[in-house]
């Protein structure tokens, strides 16, 4: 290259990005150590008490004919029919694919927790076919969850046999639930 074409370069460049000013960084204040210690030490608490309401060992009376389905006790036994027929649009999507049902656990208590705290009234969880383990064992773990109002297999929509719609009680579900019909 010559010295000639070196100059036009750099000319051309020169003209292109003329009247650009130069970005101010803001300066942002990390916090210390002890507040992220703090911060995690909160957060495994607080997943502990979320995964806290799951148990292998108990086992709710669930229907073994049809697709898996349950409503609590004093919900309305309609939402179960409004499930199926996929009157409900997830909210909130939980893929547990791949997951030990250690972090299963974990995972779901943190969806519902993410529910209550966002007010998401209805989630899905995809659990999948695979083994039929985390099949098996996922509605018996939302059974057992107090905040849980009803769950239904979901529409092939929504996924089918492998994946749950779950209804999550909010402090206003009732009203919610007006609101739908």
């Amino acid at each position: 290259m010559t010295n000639k074409n070196k100059n036009d370069d750099f000319s051309l460049f020169s003209a292109e990005f003329s009247g650009i000013k130069k970005l101010q960084q803001d300066t942002i204040k990390l916090p210390t150590k002890n507040m992220k210690k703090k911060e995690v030490i909160k957060q495994k608490r607080e997943e502990s008490l979320e995964a806290n309401h799951f148990s292998d060992a108990f086992e709710p009376h669930l229907p073994e004919e049809g697709p898996v389905r349950y409503c609590r006790e004093d919900a309305d036994k309609y939402l179960v029919k409004q499930i199926r027929r996929g009157d409900f649009a997830p909210e909130i999507i939980l893929d547990m694919h791949g997951l030990t049902q250690e972090e299963a656990k974990r995972e779901l208590g943190a969806l519902i927790a993410c529910c209550k705290k966002e007010g998401l009234y209805c989630c899905s969880v995809l659990h999948g076919v695979g083994k039929h383990i985390l099949k098996k064992q996922v509605p018996l773990w939302l059974a057992q969850h107090p905040d849980i109002l009803a769950f239904h297999q979901a529409p092939l929509e929504f996924g089918g046999h492998g994946a749950l719609l779950v209804l999550v009680e909010l402090e206003d579900w009732q009203m919610k639930q007006e609101y739908e019909k």
